[in-house]
Formats: C-alpha cells, structure tokens, sequence
C-alpha cells in the first residue's frame, strides 16, 4: 500500500468516526436570483425597485435581443448572505440621445446621493439603440458626494487622451460601452467618477 492510499484510507475512516461528512451547499451560503426584462426604463426601473424593496441588489445588467422579448434590457438582481438584509437600495435609470444631457442628470442624481453602478447599450422600440445608466442610492447610509464626467468618441486614439486628462484631473474610470449609439453612430462612451472633497 503505498503512501498516497493510506493518506486517502485514513481520511475516510476519519469521516466515518468523527460523523463529518461534505454537504453540497451550505444553507448560509445560497443565493436568490431575480431577471429582468423589457424594453422600458420606465418600467425597467420600477422593477428594480420593487425587487429592492424584497432584499435584492443590483448584479449584472445587459441590452441586447432575446428570443422570446426581441430587443430588451435584462437586469439580474441578487440577493445573498454577502448582502445586508437591513441595507435598502433605491435605482434610478437614465437613458437619452445626448452625451451632455446625460452627464447633467447623473450629477444631478449624484447630488441627491446616487452613485454609478452600471451601463448599457441595448435597443428599444422607441429610442433606437440608447445608452442605458444605472444609478443606485442606500438608504441607510450618507453617500458619498461623487462628480462625473461621460466621454464619447469614435476614435480609440481620441480615447486615450480625452482618458488621459480626466485621469489626472483625479477622475476614475467606471463604466464603459461600445456601440451604435444615438449619441453619435458606432462609439466608446466611458464613464468617469471622482470623489467631491
């Protein structure tokens, strides 16, 4: 018998004296899952708050063209033992055909203490394909106060250096989709963020 076998041999007989034995899933570690799905923000963000009000926080977010829905934005909100029962979210979604329209109403969300937590692209019926933001606000603590800034260009060069000035003006880079957007046909617009002393 060499030694490997007895190592495994004496782990089993360890199990069956002591009584432990592996559970596939511990209760305390189980997640629930909810899935979004349309193609209004209006109605997009009114889900979203009533999953809130049960527990659920935000997990992922996508646009795109399902099967059964056709063009959608699909939202997975999450509730887990990571996520504080006592914590309550509030979401507010934005979506507009101009950069400067929608860098105005993220920083008037972010003076009521909302903060970036996501972005899409994805079409609607109505809008053609839009830029989708999601703001989130927690209820039970202050927020910090946060500045933003959205860039928007076709050009990855122009990319860089438009990056390049936010970053050392102290802005940090959160979000960032490609795509035909409204905004101005196929380009990167990116997400910027820093903190307000």
């Amino acid at each position: 018998m060499n030694r490997m076998t007895r190592m495994m041999l004496f782990s089993c007989c360890a199990c069956v004296l002591t009584g432990w034995a592996p559970r596939a899933v511990a209760q305390d570690s189980q997640y629930e899952y909810r899935v979004l799905a349309t193609n209004k923000t209006s109605t997009m963000e009114k889900e979203m708050n009533e999953a809130a009000a049960a527990g659920f926080r935000l997990s992922a977010a996508m646009g795109g063209e399902t099967a059964f829905g056709g063009k959608e934005a699909v939202v997975v909100m999450i509730k887990g033992p990571a996520i504080n029962a006592e914590k309550r979210s509030i979401y507010r979604l934005l979506a507009t055909s101009k950069t400067s329209t929608m860098q105005k109403e993220m920083q008037h969300l972010a003076e009521e203490g909302f903060e970036y937590r996501g972005q899409t692209v994805f079409k609607t019926t109505f809008g053609g394909e839009e830029v989708c933001v999601i703001m989130e606000r927690d209820t039970a603590q202050t927020s910090r106060q946060m500045e933003y800034k959205l860039l928007a260009t076709s050009k990855t060069s122009t990319m860089q250096k438009e990056l390049q000035e936010a970053g050392s003006a102290g802005f940090r880079l959160v979000g960032l989709t490609v795509g035909q957007t409204a905004f101005g046909g196929a380009e990167l617009v990116s997400i910027l963020e820093k903190a307000v002393k």
